[in-house]
């Protein structure tokens, strides 16, 4: 298909969705927003354990809603054998196939890459793991705040507090190692492209998380972190902090010189620019006290609109830290389409995130809708694997092929 006559840049392309929570099916919500066609295969009884978290209304999951939206539900009894097979047969078929079981658990059930390769060669296959598919951690039961926790990326977000460190109130590397997933499943499909092979994906939690640091694998940031010399994030920068304002904090970035002179004309203090305890990065680090004191003394007589549109007006990078409430009402996500305003059938109008990738041919994302388990069943089997009606009625009767609606 050509962009004039597609629904979007991933039109024509197929994959087999085996996974459940967030990471995997963060992965798969993308390509469907882009305009893949996913099957996401659900093992019965209950299929994606996400249809069981709340919130919840008459049975319905704003959380399994929130990533699964523009999916194909079938769901299978995989163990059985006519199932196995029947999923065997759909890897014939599709180009994608995403996975995010505990290492080892997807080659037990008959399904690892060996035999993946060998039904389609071309198949791409990707495994979504805590720990990644090697190494001594691999077999551990993990989730994102495990991964985190080992990626030194708990202890970084809680530099600055003293104490027991707290865990982010959002799945940041679930999403994050959905996006990375992505990114490896395009490039993947380019190579197959240039040379018919498909290949084998092992993203990981852990892997995403520590990617994210800056300086921590340089010889000079481990003898500080050691000797207890060096901060969590990697580098002395000041002014970078939270601020108290009269409602909301205020989170203001002056990273560079030339920003901090900015900053100290929108304060009023404009000597501290210039003044040698504080012209550089060094200086501010060991001034830092009184660095942010100057900076919170200025917003304790400073109202917030007001504060906020000083810095702007000086170029100050600062931004008030909107709780979700604020932020799904804010007019500039909602007309970006950041926050998408959008219908379930059964949670009624609902608020959720917009794809993040944009393209030029394609400036309108895709009304699309989360699946009832197993509401796909016969869609899929006619299509794919041409199955008549007796064939697919005779699957329900034996439990093999099973569907519930709320």
């Amino acid at each position: 298909m050509t962009a004039d006559t597609s629904r979007h840049v991933l039109d024509g392309l197929r994959v087999l969705d085996l996974t459940q929570f967030i990471a995997g099916p963060t992965a798969t919500r993308f390509l469907a927003q882009m305009g893949a066609e996913v099957i996401k295969l659900e093992i019965a009884p209950t299929g994606d354990r996400a249809r069981l978290l709340p919130l919840l209304k008459d049975g319905r999951s704003s959380h399994f809603v929130h990533h699964n939206r523009g999916k194909k539900s079938l769901c299978l009894d995989l163990s059985k054998p006519q199932a196995l097979e029947i999923t065997k047969r759909l890897l014939g078929k599709v180009d994608v196939f995403v996975e995010n079981f505990s290492p080892g658990t997807i080659g037990r059930m008959g399904l690892g890459y060996d035999e993946v390769r060998r039904i389609n060669p071309r198949l791409v296959m990707c495994s979504i793991s805590t720990f990644g598919q090697t190494g001594k951690l691999a077999s551990l039961t993990g989730f994102d705040f495990i991964g985190a926790s080992y990626a030194a990326a708990i202890s970084a977000f809680n530099a600055n507090r003293e104490g027991q460190p707290v865990l982010p109130n959002i799945p940041i590397g679930d999403v994050m190692t959905g996006v990375h997933a992505v990114g490896a499943i395009a490039c993947a499909l380019l190579y197959r492209e240039r040379t018919g092979k498909g290949q084998y994906l092992d993203v990981s939690l852990l892997d995403s998380y520590f990617n994210c640091h800056e300086v921590v694998t340089t010889d000079l940031h481990r003898r500080q972190m050691a000797s207890g010399d060096g901060k969590a994030h990697g580098i002395s920068i000041v002014p970078m902090a939270i601020f108290r304002a009269t409602r909301h904090y205020i989170c203001i970035m002056a990273p560079q010189d030339h920003l901090w002179r900015r900053l100290c004309e929108a304060i009023g203090r404009p000597e501290m620019g210039s003044d040698p305890r504080f012209a550089d990065h060094a200086g501010r680090a060991r001034n830092e006290k009184q660095v942010l004191e100057a900076i919170q003394s200025w917003l304790d007589a400073t109202d917030e609109d007001q504060a906020l549109e000083i810095l702007e007006q000086h170029h100050v990078p600062a931004a008030p830290v909107l709780t979700l409430a604020d932020a799904i009402d804010n007019p500039h996500l909602l007309q970006r389409g950041t926050v998408r305003v959008t219908h379930d059938r059964i949670l009624g109008e609902i608020r959720v995130a917009g794809l993040p990738l944009r393209f030029s041919d394609f400036p309108d994302e895709l009304e699309v809708q989360a699946p009832f388990l197993g509401e796909h069943n016969r869609d899929v089997l006619r299509r794919y694997l041409d199955m008549p009606d007796a064939e697919i009625s005779r699957l329900e009767s034996d439990g093999i092929l099973q569907e519930k609606r709320l």
